[in-house]
């Protein structure tokens, strides 16, 4: 493994190291907790009503159909790695939509939601063309909503299964797919199984993470916390999984996949072995 680590530049290794950092920090609902005061297995054992749960889910997919195409447009189509992604501004965006959302209970969170959604992706789609990423390019637009899925690690990871490279796996088959079926219908052309498998997929991760915000700020003891702080939050997760996400892509663009999976997994690894 370690035979092939030397092909990377000292520079490329800085980065792949600082890419790691950011894709194993605590997972969002850990972030939540420490940010409430609260162990994160009270957080996650709080339980939404069925009745929001749902309309959560819903609403998450609504908004994933919706705000990949409204986040990209005004972007420009090529690479431009020398401007630097507009991170302050959608954080405080966000922070005015969660503020916004929280002042009317759970039904301002769900009205909330897809603009808060369209927020994030616009932010993600930034930095991936700031890392070099092409967004006329079907495959660099599906890996916007692939950070949507991960999480980095949490209490309740065992290792080897919960790391980075295992859960661009659990997508990767569907993304190859519908890349392929975008490039020939377009983004918008939903009715493709691979497109709506992909669609369903991160809708049904990323509103797993919606739910802790939800029930972070619908428990009475954490109840402090505002919708504009939690967003934040959300926001840079979100902003510093993806920064981690198209590094690593951008580094496998140039040295291939296997020599960047073994170098990250080596960068991990105890001293001495």
């Amino acid at each position: 493994m370690n035979a092939l680590v030397p092909t990377l530049s000292p520079r490329d290794l800085a980065e792949l190291r600082e890419a790691r950092a950011l894709l194993e920090s605590p997972g969002v609902a850990a972030q939540l907790a420490n940010l409430v005061g609260a162990p994160v297995e009270y957080l996650l054992a709080y339980r939404l009503p069925r009745a929001a749960t749902r309309l959560v889910h819903g609403g998450v997919q609504l908004a994933l159909r919706q705000s990949l195409r409204l986040a990209t447009r005004t972007l420009g189509q090529a690479p431009s790695v020398a401007r630097a992604p507009r991170t302050r501004l959608h954080t405080a965006a966000v922070a005015c939509t969660g503020a916004a959302g929280g002042a009317f209970g759970m039904a301002g969170l769900i009205a909330e939601l897809p603009v808060t959604t369209t927020l994030i992706l616009r932010s993600v789609a930034e930095v991936a063309r700031s890392e070099g990423e092409r967004l006329d390019d079907p495959e660099a637009l599906l890996a916007c909503y692939e950070v949507l899925t991960m999480g980095g690690k949490s209490a309740r990871d065992d290792g080897a299964e919960s790391g980075y490279f295992a859960a661009r796996a659990v997508l990767a088959q569907q993304i190859t797919v519908a890349a392929e079926y975008v490039a020939a219908h377009g983004l918008m052309s939903s009715g493709a199984p691979a497109l709506v498998q992909v669609m369903s997929s991160v809708a049904s991760k990323f509103s797993v993470k919606i739910g802790h915000k939800m029930a972070a700020q619908s428990v009475p003891v954490i109840g402090a916390a505002s919708g504009a702080t939690l967003n934040t939050l959300f926001m840079r997760h979100f902003q510093r999984t993806a920064r981690g996400h198209f590094v690593v892509r951008r580094l496998e663009r140039l040295h291939g996949r296997e020599v960047i999976r073994n170098a990250y997994e080596a960068a991990g690894a105890p001293a001495g072995r």
